[in-house]
């Protein structure tokens, strides 16, 4: 379905957040309306956490207080996501199915009195969510004020109970076919894990040591697939009653129990939850990396910033505040890089409850606080922006991202617990970053023609067909950087037998890997072209390539530590330890000058992000965000859609949105 639809229902881009009036008085309900126009909001997400109040026993629903509330909110011009309730499920549905609680690996059960108490695979459970979401399209399939829908909340949680066991048989039955098909793609001559019956096997529990890598794999493999249909069951019974486009907000954190891939294909609008995970210049950097995902996750399609917290950074054992002005910045962020607008978690501060200290749009200082001046600029920048409505975002440069791969890599048994899937990704995304240059993800198997560099951090995983694609890639033109652990096993966790990494990638890359060698805890190395690396190394021989870079110490002194190889029309580049930060953008650096890349703007200093957004027409906008202190002279001037003006140096801490010659 076209987002157009939902920003022309909208006016323009969205703005505002997740609203829960159900809290609250009438007279607050009052004050909301008019704060609501005075922040230019114009969606709100409802009914997040509402099910004990929209259910109120099984099979009895009580709809005429949210009534009221839409209503409400139709008649103040804002617009409604509206949300099914199934990320909270009331006590008394607990009480009546205890056995749809979570269960956790050790085997303990959890009870009521948080959020996201369930068994997704519950069939109770099921049933439920199933009801509930008919029963709301049903009731408000055609309200006026209606402008998308909102299944769950955060699909996170993971169970493994008997009703999970059960399930899971039967993925692995369609997958496998055969028990025999299953033992051997799951090594079980190994450790006389021989499977003679289905019954026999279980979730990856809790057990006595090393849990067998391939069962692991295979279980995140279901638990995506089943977090899936249970979106899609949900999905479909709100197409019953309404043809507005669904979606479910993901999370895009350190971990990652869903294959994001998968979910892109069937949201008719993606849309994702942000949260920075360290403050200052990281957290704009986080900000851009999560706002890529999400971009290439939709195919490059606009998506929507879900959520956010309007002033809080995680570090830590500590929640942040956000510095004056980052508001802005991490909204525009968000939207430089594609998203139709920005959104927050939540409207107003709750006074009690498990996240009374979670940063809101109205903080419980009221409207007469630095915050909510804050989010009314902010919302009053992104009214501004309506004509960026339904643009896109272009990039040259790719980093491989594979769910396979991130999970392969969390099994047991590894040779470094420092082989971290999530930080390879962040890592090689700070580089391009830091360069200026706006960067997609890709699978390793989908057509990477587009992109004149792709950078593959951490593909330990990696199928044949995706071997034969990147050779494909770089026999065509490309340049390709693989790093060290790649190509390790196939999609079965089976070891690449004759050598590292997987067949075709090896010609491509002109090397052979026969030893990895993990170095010891804080060990450094210095390279004999000056780099230090740590971490990690590996005994690799070159077939074609050429050195750039050797070990200067140990058994591996003078052996290859970063090739380059001419292949086909392309150049395949194999980097075998793990560069320090500095070492590692000098080495990003030089593929992005080989790869014939620029930063969007030229001319810009470090901590400057610039990226473009491009309307089909021909329009383009640049999208400006300074990061730095003192203001920053812009290469040439421009006519700034948020001050309505000539524009010719970004102040402080500022930004601006150009319109492009």
């Amino acid at each position: 379905m076209d987002i157009r639809r939902l920003t022309d229902r909208l006016g323009g881009l969205a703005f505002g957040g997740d609203y829960n009036p159900e809290q609250w008085d009438e007279q607050v309900w009052k004050q909301d309306d008019e704060l609501m126009r005075r922040a230019r909001v114009n969606l709100t997400t409802v009914g997040v956490f509402s099910w004990a109040l929209l259910e109120p026993e099984e099979g009895r629903y009580d709809f005429d207080w949210l009534d009221a509330h839409l209503d409400r909110l139709h008649a103040n011009g804002v617009a409604v996501d509206l949300a099914t309730p199934t990320a909270s499920p009331p006590p008394w549905f607990t009480l009546a199915h205890p056995d749809a609680l979570p269960v956790r690996p050790d085997g303990t059960r959890l009870t009521h009195g948080s959020r996201d108490t369930y068994c997704l695979t519950a069939p109770a459970y099921r049933r439920a969510a199933r009801r509930i979401a008919g029963a709301l399209a049903e009731r408000y399939g055609d309200h006026p004020t209606l402008a998308l829908w909102h299944v769950h909340n955060e699909y996170v949680t993971l169970c493994l109970c008997d009703h999970t066991a059960a399930a899971f048989r039967v993925w692995l039955r369609a997958r496998h076919g055969s028990l025999d098909v299953l033992n051997e793609a799951w090594g079980t001559a190994f450790w006389s894990q021989r499977y003679t019956s289905w019954e026999q096997i279980l979730p990856p529990r809790d057990s006595q040591w090393h849990r067998n890598p391939g069962q692991a794999l295979d279980f995140s493999r279901f638990w995506s697939d089943e977090t899936l249909a249970a979106y899609r069951e949900q999905r479909d019974a709100i197409r019953v009653h309404s043809d507005l486009p669904v979606t479910t907000n993901l999370m895009v954190p350190g971990y990652q129990n869903l294959d994001l891939w998968a979910f892109g294909r069937e949201v008719d609008l993606v849309a994702i939850d942000h949260y920075p995970g360290a403050p200052g210049l990281d957290a704009a950097a986080h900000a851009a990396f999560d706002a890529d995902r999400a971009r290439s996750i939709a195919a490059g399609a606009p998506w929507l910033l879900m959520e956010q917290g309007t002033s809080t950074v995680y570090a830590g054992g500590r929640v942040l505040a956000k510095e004056p002005g980052e508001i802005l910045r991490h909204s525009l962020a968000h939207i430089a890089r594609g998203s139709e607008g920005a959104l927050f978690f939540q409207w107003r501060q709750s006074r009690a409850g498990a996240e009374q200290w979670h940063s809101a749009m109205v903080p419980h200082a009221g409207p007469d606080s630095r915050i909510f001046r804050e989010v009314t600029a902010a919302g009053e920048a992104v009214a501004r922006l309506g004509e960026l409505a339904g643009s896109t975002v272009r990039a040259e440069v790719a980093v491989l991202h594979d769910s396979d791969a991130w999970w392969a890599m969390r099994v047991d048994g590894l040779p470094s617990s420092e082989l971290d899937y999530f930080a390879a990704l962040r890592g090689a995304h700070r580089a391009l970053w830091d360069a200026g240059v706006t960067t997609d993800f890709a699978h390793p198997e989908q057509d990477l023609s587009r992109y004149r560099l792709v950078l593959a951090p951490a593909l330990f995983l990696l199928t044949d067909a995706g071997a034969e694609n990147l050779r494909h890639y770089v026999a065509a033109g490309g340049t390709l950087l693989v790093q060290h652990f790649s190509g390790m096993v196939d999609e079965r966790l089976h070891a690449r037998l004759g050598g590292y990494p997987a067949a075709p990638l090896r010609e491509a890359l002109g090397i052979r890997v026969e030893e990895y060698r993990p170095l010891r805890q804080d060990e450094r190395i210095t390279l004999s072209d000056g780099s230090t690396a740590g971490s990690w190394s590996e005994s690799l021989r070159t077939e074609g390539a050429e050195t750039l870079a050797a070990y200067t110490h140990g058994m591996l002194a003078g052996s290859p530590a970063l090739t380059r190889h001419d292949f086909g029309r392309g150049r395949g580049w194999y980097l075998s330890t793990r560069l320090d930060d500095t070492g590692y953008a000098a080495l990003v650096g030089h593929l992005l000058s080989e790869a014939k890349v620029s930063p969007e703007l030229s001319g810009l200093p470090p901590g400057v992000e610039a990226v473009t957004r491009r309307a089909a027409d021909g329009r383009s906008w640049h999208l400006l965000l300074n990061h730095r202190d003192e203001a920053v002279a812009l290469p040439r001037p421009g006519h700034d859609l948020l001050t309505d003006g000539p524009l010719r140096e970004l102040p402080p801490g500022g930004c601006a949105v150009l319109r492009a010659h």
